[in-house]
């Protein structure tokens, strides 16, 4: 059969290249092609965009941007009827995927989205439409599929979460080489510049605060070192390393964290961890009347409590950071609350089964009954 994927971020191409071995180890003649990274591309789909072209952050930076994405929308679309796939997989990136949706449906495509976009967080009235555009939808997240359900009266699949067997696969790898010698301290402060330049400089000055440690930035695909050698000459006890994010997480004591994806990794990992945001003054007023949910972090979302701290905005300071870095090191009975907190999120979001897996195996399940 042919697939056409769609990833806007690097979150989807790692779950989009995890779909794709799946697929082709169901489907033997399985042709892919898709939007999304180099992770998609290595897992033998034909990469016709990537998403480094395609990630606007915040409100005010895809205003500034509608040219470009309207243009990207029109030659997707052209694209997608010279493939003419059997299928439309759909991965997150709900601005741009769900205009597709709409379009695909009209064409007469089969549309599966896999990893839905946080309606239940903002923008609810997408529910309606994505009900009438999408033919199956396949979720990640426990909570989402008795919210379409009993909310919406839409039956999803519920699959567990693929970062799961992503850490797992990571932690069975022993790397005998140190970053440092020192305790380390992970610093996770986004992918963009945009969100970078607000974070960094604020977890940098807590450095200073803690000699005995090796703080460590993850630094973030397509970003120049450069970049990164101007914000941290003046730290002496901080460094970076590129393209071993999951490498330095399985190494660190503690880590200060950018709200998304990056929170449910490094829960996976262990580590303890501050969940930190801090946006432009005017995306930030909009999102806070927008959003509808109690935690910025998927961590404390999933488990419907407050797992770990949130430093949002104005909270996010030097000393605020100092003081809830100081309560992950030394506070013994809260590290071991943590510890099991974490345990009992691994098991909720295994749901017994390789994520990636089972989301391949009900695609084609779907594809092969749907055409029967």
């Amino acid at each position: 059969m042919k697939y056409y994927i769609i990833a806007g971020e690097a979150s989807g191409d790692l779950h989009g290249s995890n779909l794709i071995k799946e697929l082709k180890k169901l489907d033997s003649s399985a042709h892919i092609r898709c939007w999304g990274g180099d992770k998609m591309q290595a897992a033998g789909g034909e990469l016709v965009k990537h998403y480094r072209d395609l990630a606007f952050m915040g409100f005010t930076e895809v205003l500034m941007n509608l040219r470009t994405i309207f243009k990207n929308l029109a030659f997707c679309k052209e694209d997608i009827l010279q493939y003419k796939p059997d299928t439309l997989i759909l991965i997150d990136y709900p601005g741009f995927n769900l205009r597709i949706a709409k379009w695909a449906k009209e064409q007469g495509l089969k549309v599966i989205y896999y990893i839905s976009p946080q309606v239940w967080a903002w923008k609810e009235g997408r529910v309606k439409m994505m009900k009438e555009c999408i033919d199956k939808m396949i979720v990640i997240l426990p909570f989402e599929k008795d919210y379409f359900n009993n909310k919406w009266n839409w039956e999803v699949e519920y699959v567990g979460h693929p970062l799961v067997q992503v850490v797992n696969s990571q932690q069975s790898i022993v790397d005998s080489q140190p970053f440092s010698d020192k305790p380390i301290i992970a610093l996770l402060p986004g992918s963009r510049k945009q969100e970078i330049l607000k974070k960094l400089p604020v977890m940098l000055e807590v450095s200073s605060f803690f000699p005995g440690y090796q703080f460590i930035v993850a630094k973030a695909p397509g970003l120049e070192g450069s970049f990164y050698d101007g914000l941290l000459k003046d730290y002496s006890n901080v460094s970076y390393v590129a393209d071993q994010t999951y490498t330095l997480l399985s190494q660190a004591t503690a880590a200060l964290v950018t709200s998304g994806t990056a929170t449910l990794e490094t829960a996976l990992f262990g580590v303890p961890e501050v969940v930190c945001y801090k946006g432009s003054y005017l995306s930030y007023q909009i999102g806070k009347r927008l959003v509808k949910v109690k935690y910025i972090s998927l961590v404390n979302l999933i488990m419907d409590k407050l797992v770990v701290k949130e430093l949002i905005q104005q909270d996010m300071t030097v000393e605020n950071l100092r003081y809830e870095l100081t309560e992950l090191l030394n506070n013994e009975s809260r590290k071991a609350e943590l510890q099991q907190d974490y345990t009992n999120l691994k098991q909720i979001l295994s749901d017994g089964g390789n994520a990636s897996s089972k989301a391949a195996n009900s695609i084609v399940t779907f594809l092969t009954s749907s055409t029967a």
